[in-house]
């Protein structure tokens, strides 16, 4: 397979960042297309592959990907950010096939969504049909999956279930939760899109995927009970819109209304698959049921072993605006604090890395929960996203409210903010080394007001700032110091 060049779109989003490692392992010659390439930093297999950077939207920076690619793989696709997304998806469409074609691609595989054209579409799933479209019209052979729920550790279905089921033992269930649905194990879905690449029958056909099981949003949060051995009671109420839900999705899980409306309009439309098509040409691979695929996305998220998650896409927060990156900004404003700690700039480093998600902000608990109780109210992320790993990060994954700008292996750390601000705001920790194996920690937190409300909003939460982060500092450094006195006893 070492001569057989795969392009893959979306690396950074929940397919793309699993698909990578499994062509790799199947001996393919794996290049991958993103925005931002520093997003990839800490992918186990990042060395294994060659990276582009570049926009669909930008139609010149496209050659550069296509140069020498037998097949490639678009997995891109707008949930939220702006208005006119549709339109947006198609541009992207049309400007990725037309490169594909004008470099002699062989082939397109795309991963759409299911439902029926001549149903009432929601807005989201008539996109995804209209994308495969479009990618067909340049006259390369394109391969289009439609799948619907992806079941998976981390997937943004799996974490509404999950969720939902937890945290609520009766719940009010709108009309949605009893459409019919045909969820797919992740494995499932990635062994499908992978198998395509050696089955040239797959050319030019549009797949149909599902799981074993045929079953009701209902059935899945029951299922999910059933594993977990929770008793759970769902009382029909037929009245709330897809709005409505879509806040109330909000308030109980990780998933923000702008994401999980478009998701439960979705499931108005029945979305089970024919699978006659991908049974005949894909016979060996076995299906799981859905039972059996929660059973496996928890024992991941027990082992923390989650590969990728949906929030991992700065489309689930920002739209696909470029993200804003804190170098080269005017009009900062900062706090900055230091302190010298009696460990080793390795030790304060694993310590500040290890925040948030269950381990908590350490210091005023409550103040961190309260901004991010508020930040939900109006809409923004809030503090349900959590994080992937206990004790590793990698650049441009979620951390409760915060985006992971920068990572730097033993020194720095940069967070940066996704809550609703008048403006734009970052976290930074670093370790350097000082005398006497001491290191220098330096924790800042910097502000770009946006406005006369921005510089308001500073000065107005200025007051608190000086607790809460000097009270973070001097826990952070405590705990580094506890941490490096344990390995020297552990090496003694």
């Amino acid at each position: 397979m070492g001569n057989k060049k795969v392009l893959i779109t979306g690396t950074t989003g929940y397919v793309g960042g699993r698909l990578v490692p499994r062509l790799l392992e199947k001996g393919y010659d794996v290049r991958v297309f993103v925005r931002d390439a520093s997003r990839l930093t800490g992918r186990r297999w990042l060395d294994a592959v060659d990276v582009v950077e570049g926009d669909v939207h930008k139609p010149e920076t496209l050659p550069a990907a296509m140069q020498g690619v037998w097949a490639a793989y678009y997995l891109i696709h707008s949930m939220s950010g702006y208005a006119d997304f549709a339109q947006r998806d198609l541009v992207a469409a049309r400007n990725f096939s037309m490169a594909a074609k004008a470099h002699n691609v062989e082939r397109i595989i795309y991963l759409g969504g299911l439902g029926d054209t001549d149903s009432n579409l929601s807005e989201h799933l008539r996109s995804r049909h209209m994308t495969g479209k479009t990618l067909r019209e340049s006259g390369i052979p394109v391969t289009e999956f439609r799948a619907g729920i992806l079941v998976g550790s981390g997937s943004v279905s799996f974490e509404m279930v999950r969720h939902l089921t937890e945290r609520v033992p009766i719940m009010i269930s709108p009309k949605w939760v009893f459409t019919k649905t045909q969820p797919i194990a992740i494995r499932n879905a990635l062994a499908y899109l992978i198998d395509a690449l050696s089955t040239p029958e797959s050319v030019d056909k549009i797949i149909e995927i599902g799981g074993a099981d045929v079953l009701t949003y209902r059935d899945m949060m029951m299922t999910y009970a059933k594993v977990r051995n929770l008793p759970r009671l769902l009382i029909p109420v037929p009245i709330l819109t897809p709005r409505l839900s879509s806040f109330w999705v909000q308030f109980v899980t990780p998933v923000p209304s702008d994401i999980a409306r478009p998701l439960i309009e979705g499931l108005r439309n029945e979305a089970t698959a024919d699978t006659t098509l991908a049974q005949e040409l894909f016979p060996h691979i076995k299906l799981f049921t859905y039972e059996e695929a929660v059973s496996m996305a928890l024992d991941r998220l027990d082992a923390d072993e989650v590969e990728t998650s949906w929030s991992d896409s700065l489309v689930s927060s920002q739209g696909d605006v470029t993200p804003v990156v804190l170098t080269g900004h005017e009009g900062m404003l900062f706090e900055k604090r230091e302190r010298i700690v009696d460990a080793s700039p390795q030790e304060v480093y694993k310590t500040f890395i290890g925040i948030g998600g269950e381990r908590g902000w350490l210091t005023y608990t409550w103040a961190w929960r309260l901004r991010a109780w508020m930040d939900s109210m109006i809409g923004g992320v809030g503090f349900r996203r959590g994080r992937r790993h206990p004790d590793e990060l990698r650049a441009g994954e979620a951390l409760d409210f915060w985006r992971v700008e920068a990572l730097e292996e033993g020194r720095l750390l940069r967070l940066r903010a996704e809550m609703k601000l008048p403006g734009e705001g970052w976290l930074q920790f670093k370790a350097e080394p000082h005398e006497d194996g001491k290191t220098l920690f330096t924790q800042t937190a910097f502000f770009a007001p946006r406005g006369l409300f921005g510089l308001l909003y500073w000065y107005a939460l200025y007051p608190f700032h000086g607790p809460i982060f000097s009270s973070l500092i001097n826990r952070l450094s405590q705990d580094a110091e506890k941490r490096d006195i344990g390995q020297k006893v552990a090496e003694n």
